[in-house]
């Protein structure tokens, strides 16, 4: 069967949705099934107009209704040769799938690693997942971590799965863990922080956030754990917002950002946490939990600090 891309690379086609993809996001519907168009004009084709739903322009974060009809223009498809994998793509994820049952896995990302491809980048978590998987159709991420951050990343292997799901992130209701290593030496035990965001795509395609108090509302609970002689100090952090960089934004705003951020935090500390080996930024997602709706389940999964997080820790003598 065609992709939609083949189908539709030459004139303007419409899409009803059916009840698969009810409550899916437009823009991951749209990535999902133009296979083969570049992310950012998919984006760029949303945000102009080009592509709309029941003639209207709605926003790349619109949830599909039952019966919707989304008109798609001509669109270009890449070369075949430019969407191929190899099999060693896919060879590391034979021991990053850390849990998985008939509704979602989870995998372990490294840090360096994009969850999806995109401007520039050929495979990401995703698509070497769906490559892995060619026998489960729906796989979709459930969220989205920051290239440089690794840890649990959850992936629905069902369409209801992840509407149920992103139905307990809007509410709150899934719970999330990270460790990181802060500048400075956090005052106090235990700190809410509740600064709303906005984030701007600049002209390369990079996206920076702001602390903004007509942005989005962010959540985050940062606790110290440990403190060490290098004014630094390791923090647990929990959120149940997933705003785009929320940590690293809320951590540099309190004066504390996070080590190996090169986007928000300071250069100086980041080179000298360099000299104690760190070669990325140390935030990593350490847990995520939640509890099923209508089963009453209680979901728990979490993994180890990195190796290379952990010696850096190691090389760092803690405060008396």
């Amino acid at each position: 069967m065609k992709s939609l891309a083949e189908q539709y690379s030459r004139s303007v086609h419409h899409i009803e949705v059916g009840s698969e993809f009810e409550g899916q996001r437009l823009d991951n519907f749209l990535l999902r099934s133009l296979k083969g168009v570049p992310r950012s004009h998919v984006y760029r084709l949303i945000r102009s107009g080009q592509i709309r739903v029941n003639s209207g322009r709605v926003r790349p974060s619109y949830r599909l209704k039952l019966d919707d009809l989304i008109r798609v223009p001509p669109v270009r498809q890449r070369s075949p040769t430019e969407r191929t994998f190899k099999k060693e793509d896919t060879d590391w994820l034979a021991n990053r799938i850390i849990y998985e049952d008939s509704r979602i896995l989870v995998l372990d990302k490294p840090s360096g690693l994009a969850v999806h491809g995109g401007s520039g980048i050929f495979l990401g978590c995703i698509e070497a997942l769906r490559y892995l998987r060619p026998n489960l159709p729906s796989l979709e991420l459930v969220h989205r971590l920051d290239r440089g951050t690794s840890g649990c990343l959850l992936i629905a292997k069902r369409r209801s799965a992840l509407r149920r799901i992103h139905q307990l992130l809007r509410e709150g209701q899934v719970h999330k863990r990270y460790l990181a290593l802060v500048e400075g030496v956090w005052q106090g035990a235990e700190t809410d922080v509740d600064f709303s965001l906005t984030a701007n795509r600049q002209k390369r395609g990079e996206t920076f956030v702001r602390v903004d108090s007509e942005g989005k509302h962010a959540h985050s609970h940062f606790r110290a754990i440990e403190r060490y002689d290098l004014d630094a100090t390791l923090m647990e952090v929990s959120t149940t917002t997933g705003r785009t960089h929320q940590i690293r934004v809320h951590a540099a705003h309190m004066g504390h950002a996070v080590a190996g951020d090169e986007r928000y935090g300071n250069q100086e500390f980041n080179s000298t946490m360099k000299n104690k080996g760190l070669r990325r930024l140390f935030l990593h997602a350490i847990s995520i939990s939640f509890v099923w709706p209508q089963t009453e389940e209680e979901f728990f999964v979490s993994t180890s600090l990195p190796s290379e997080l952990r010696q850096v820790l190691d090389r760092t003598s803690t405060s008396r």
